[in-house]
């Protein structure tokens, strides 16, 4: 077992006068009728954890053992401050990512830091390493070095920030949710270290949650990235992107297709701070350069692949192009998801999604986030810090949730999508597909470059108006109508009537939105199902 000096501060005497503990662990396998059982006069004193008077090891050779509720009380109490239960000062300090206690490379870790307790909790049974000398307690968050023994996307979707690496001091498999609006401090001067970056606490429930940053390192560890943010929606990581990013009286480069509510924000919000935009289109590399050479330019922001057209940018061209300008690169890659592109490999800044499609993929649950550099991503957190737009923990549950089976998922869809996008192009009744799997796609051999996959939403035009697109809709039987997509079931909508219905038919046509679009969003179900459904409605037209 590896052992380290221990220098107890005072409080240790106060806390702990006694409780029940052995001195080794018992590894021999036997039935717990033929172990020996710790006799109740069996006792430590606080004294005996700086003396060494168990074993001559001090607090770093004892082994404790705690009532058979204590983990689950610990992982619901104890948090990065963890002040309140038992020995929760000691046995929180850090959660281990050693493979056995006993090992040199513990030890040797134990002998260099000596700054934070290392644990191993085993059923009813703390191991406890070391502890600091000046008693402060500190939890990390998880650490996704731990998940570099896995090779595939669909592994770190299931594991990055819980397997080995979470912050959350528990041991059941699933991530606890933390509901709590607020951390306390156990004594004014752990306040006081806190506010001097000597403590670590998330202090209110807007400024972070344990719950939340598993979800933030689990889509860290997909994109790549140094970190995440995750808010309540898209929405809300978009506009507050854009706050933070571009100053007043800045400028944007922005694209023709796209999600309508950001459209309307950098049209209608962003001027009122005295911000102006050039929109190109999302092909137009000479646009793009024309507005930087013309402009103060802060950032380029797009989706790839676009909605509703699934237009992609090259975003390795326009990364380089914008950065040679000091312009600053953020991708909305909602529709491509983290496992068919990978945003911040190919240059960009920052990569953004929402978080209630494909990422949360089961149609019950808002969220939005951002990925990028610690620096980037530190400054959009703290205006988010300021104007609120928090994920309720119990959304980033789900969130977790989702991620686990992300890559089945996507697989699916990917596949469906792209079989469907081929039979509907053949169809006679069908006039236009967009795909950008499709070789007739515009932007096909840049999203062949970038993307592993091509994404489970297609768009397309049948042949027919307003009206006739309606009985095709009305006639399907499987989708359901309704605006979103990225989940499990199938969703179809006419973006005519559930996003520009506000609109003349010639101000949709302005956007290139025409009456007879439909815009399709593959779920989970069997291709064959899905397939006979579809054209079963065509025929009804």
């Amino acid at each position: 077992m590896a052992v380290s000096s221990c220098s107890c501060p005072p409080w240790v005497f106060n806390a702990y006068s006694s409780f029940e503990c052995r001195s080794d662990p018992d590894f021999s396998g036997a039935p717990i009728g033929d172990k020996p059982r710790v006799r109740p006069s069996r006792r430590v004193t606080a004294a005996s954890f700086c003396t060494g008077g168990i074993g001559g090891g001090g607090l770093s050779s004892l082994i404790f053992r705690f009532p058979p509720n204590f983990v689950r009380q610990l992982s619901i109490k104890a948090r990065r401050n963890c002040s309140n239960i038992g020995v929760a000062q000691i046995v929180a300090a850090s959660w281990s990512n050693s493979p056995a206690s006993g090992s040199p490379s513990s030890a040797a870790a134990a002998a260099q830091a000596a700054t934070a307790a290392t644990v191993h909790v085993s059923d009813d049974v703390a191991v406890v390493q070391g502890c600091n000398d000046n008693g402060s307690v500190q939890i990390g968050g998880s650490d996704n070095s731990t998940t570099s023994f896995l090779s595939s996307d669909g592994s770190i979707a299931v594991h990055a920030g819980e397997r080995l690496g979470r912050g959350i001091v528990t041991d059941a498999i699933t991530t606890p949710v933390v509901n709590t609006s607020a951390y306390f401090f156990k004594k004014t001067q752990e306040l006081i270290d806190f506010k001097e970056k000597r403590h670590k606490s998330f202090e209110y429930g807007r400024y972070g949650n344990p719950t939340t940053v598993v979800a933030e390192e689990k889509i860290s560890a997909l994109e790549g990235a140094e970190s995440t943010l995750i808010v309540a929606s898209g929405m809300c990581v978009s506009t507050v992107m854009l706050m933070t990013l571009v100053p007043a009286g800045g400028h944007i480069v922005t694209t023709t297709d796209c999600y309508r509510k950001t459209r309307i924000f950098i049209e209608t919000i962003l001027p009122k701070m005295g911000i102006s935009a050039t929109v190109i289109d999302p092909a137009d590399v000479d646009g793009l350069e024309a507005a930087l050479n013309k402009n103060k330019v802060s950032l380029f922001f797009t989706e790839s692949p676009t909605n509703p057209f699934l237009r992609c940018v090259d975003i390795e061209k326009v990364s380089k192009l914008c950065h040679s300008k000091g312009v600053l690169v953020c991708i909305d890659g909602t529709f491509a998801t983290p496992l068919n592109q990978k945003v911040l490999a190919l240059g960009a800044d920052l990569v953004l999604h929402s978080a209630t499609k494909f990422i949360g993929g089961h149609n019950d649950v808002l969220a939005g986030c951002v990925s990028g550099s610690e620096k980037l991503i530190t400054e959009i957190r703290t205006l988010h810090h300021i104007l609120g737009g928090t994920l309720n923990p119990n959304a980033a549950y789900l969130i977790i949730r989702g991620m686990k089976t992300l890559h089945l998922r996507v697989q699916q869809q990917n596949s469906t999508a792209l079989k469907m996008a081929k039979v509907l192009e053949a169809h006679p009744r069908v006039k236009r597909v967009y795909y950008p799997g499709l070789p007739s796609h515009p932007e096909h051999e840049i999203a062949k470059l970038q993307m592993t996959g091509f994404g489970g939403v297609v768009s397309f035009e049948v042949d027919g108006d307003l009206m006739t697109t309606i009985k095709f809709v009305d006639a399907l039987k499987i989708p359901y109508i309704a605006p979103s997509f990225g989940g499990c079931e199938s969703i179809v909508d006419q973006p005519a009537i559930m996003s520009y219905w506000d609109l003349t038919q010639a101000e949709r046509r302005k956007y290139g939105i025409e009456d007879n679009l439909v815009r399709f969003s593959f779920g989970v179900e069997d291709f064959e199902d899905l397939k006979a459904d579809i054209l079963q409605a065509l025929e009804t037209i």
